[in-house]
């Protein structure tokens, strides 16, 4: 099973959870910047949540299908059709084998991720199959697709009749977010008024944004005297004031360390809804507690949890099945 590029769109990479455990030697973490709708796409098709998936940013192009293959599209609307034929989003579809998925400009969200059944069969590098951009290693090459890639495929685990049923939400659209974020690890650098307007202030992304992190524009963070620290280690989320005073929140294909004071860490769960957000768009941050930070992550792991135990449901046939066993099983008691 394989799928053919016929055109890549903007930045079409293959993507997985990350590549963790090599931060210390200077290799990024990667992965899909918008977790949750890359799990989802996986969870749709019946993969495990690790398995690779296709990125895409800002608008997709075209994709033939040699065989016919269970796919999901989630994340960013970029009005998917196949064959001409507009098709749902946070569902499996069935391809048939020739058939051409066409991927136009993003109508809400930023990034798209479209996954396979069975996952996108690339050599793990690291542990991972993440395409690391800066590094030119992971994924495919090492590179952003092209036209006449071929991605191989993997062996579906399931067939289309028994995932078909599968449902998920789309992503939040609203231009203007609120994110929320744990104050520091540095803010000891910065003004009283600095602090005041970092959190009070309204940022625009500017064009200057990509996997590595979102430049903002707006109210100056007013330091003490520079925000020029020893480097040290960046998490994902972290924002660092430059000497300009403009914010820039670190993410997927952030450096492994560095050397700007950090305001505060944008929490784990409000990175989907930002990396969303495209040029011009607008965020504010609201301050959090490190305990509330860990409750939400909590109520998502169980949100989630609850999602996986809905459509991974054992279907009428199989619990008959059991039922029957159950019974039989008593005879011989």
């Amino acid at each position: 099973m394989a799928v053919k590029i016929v055109l890549p769109g903007a930045v079409m990479t293959v993507q997985d959870g990350g590549r963790y455990g090599y931060q210390e030697t200077g290799i990024q973490v990667s992965g899909a910047m918008d977790q949750a709708s890359f799990k989802k796409a996986n969870y749709l098709v019946g993969n495990d949540e690790t398995e690779a998936v296709l990125e895409v940013t800002l608008f997709g192009g075209m994709l033939e299908f040699t065989e016919d293959t269970i796919t999901a599209i989630t994340g960013a609307d970029m009005e998917p059709v196949v064959d001409g034929d507009p098709v749902e989003m946070n569902c499996p579809l069935l391809i048939r084998k020739g058939q051409i998925l066409t991927l136009g400009m993003t109508r809400q969200g930023c990034r798209t991720y479209l996954a396979f059944a069975g996952g996108i069969d690339v050599p793990l590098v690291m542990g991972s199959r993440s395409t690391n951009l800066k590094c030119a290693f992971g994924g495919y090459g090492g590179r952003a697709l092209k036209s006449g890639d071929v991605l191989k495929l993997g062996k579906p685990k399931w067939s289309f009749d028994r995932v078909k049923k599968r449902r998920t939400k789309g992503i939040e659209t609203e231009k203007i977010i609120e994110v929320r974020a744990v104050p520091g690890p540095q803010q000891e650098y910065f003004t009283e008024a600095g602090e005041k307007a970092f959190y009070s202030g309204t940022y625009t992304i500017t064009d200057q944004s990509d996997r590595m992190g979102y430049r903002l524009k707006g109210p100056l963070v007013e330091s003490k005297n520079g925000t020029d620290i020893i480097s040290d280690a960046i998490p994902l989320g972290a924002v660092q004031i430059p000497p300009s005073g403009q914010p820039i929140v670190l993410l997927a294909d952030r450096q492994t360390t560095g050397g700007y004071a950090k305001i505060a860490t944008v929490i784990s769960v409000d990175i989907p809804k930002l990396v969303q957000r495209k040029t011009d768009h607008k965020v504010k941050f609201q301050a959090v507690t490190v305990e509330e930070a860990q409750e939400l992550l909590a109520l998502e792991a169980k949100e989630m949890n609850e999602f996986r135990h809905q459509i991974y449901q054992p279907c009428k046939e199989v619990l008959d099945c059991r039922l029957v066993a159950k019974r039989i099983s008593k005879l011989f008691q």
